[in-house]
């Protein structure tokens, strides 16, 4: 009887019903890739931690123009469309904890699992960029162009 009950309703209510397993779907889909992602979350606090270890590599993921308006203290810009042909460079930090950032934090984790994925072990990506940095009153170096 409550499945006939459950059907009438699924076939009545539909549009209802039809969002309700697509949301389901990906509140499912972001629970697994939250327990398999190979690369941790980053709050500003922790994200503070991190640089106040010498060892921390920080990218910034945004273009160039968004950097040089300003960008956490010893970053490196490194676009994300260009990070697969500068990991060589970033090798030597393979085992080192590794902070990246975009302006949003959306980029950033495209770039987290491309580092993940090349070997390195210690990465995080700062929740909500520089966005989030600067609305907790943390600072950004700024430098002009020449």
């Amino acid at each position: 009887m409550e499945i006939e009950r459950t059907l009438q309703f699924v076939s009545n209510h539909w549009m209802l019903s039809s969002g309700h397993f697509i949301v389901s779907l990906l509140l499912i889909q972001d629970f697994y890739d939250s327990l398999t992602r190979k690369y941790k979350t980053a709050s500003p606090a922790l994200a503070v931690a991190l640089l106040n270890q010498d060892e921390t590599v920080v990218i910034d993921v945004r273009d160039p123009d968004k950097f040089l308006k300003g960008h956490i203290e010893g970053a490196r810009q490194i676009s994300l469309v260009r990070l697969k042909e500068k990991l060589f460079e970033l090798e030597p930090h393979k085992n080192h904890p590794v902070l990246v950032y975009c302006q949003q934090g959306t980029h950033s984790k495209e770039a987290c699992k491309q580092l993940a994925a090349a070997g390195f072990t210690q990465v995080y990506y700062l929740d909500g960029g520089v966005l989030t940095w600067q609305d907790q009153k943390l600072p950004l170096v700024r430098k002009n162009k020449k």
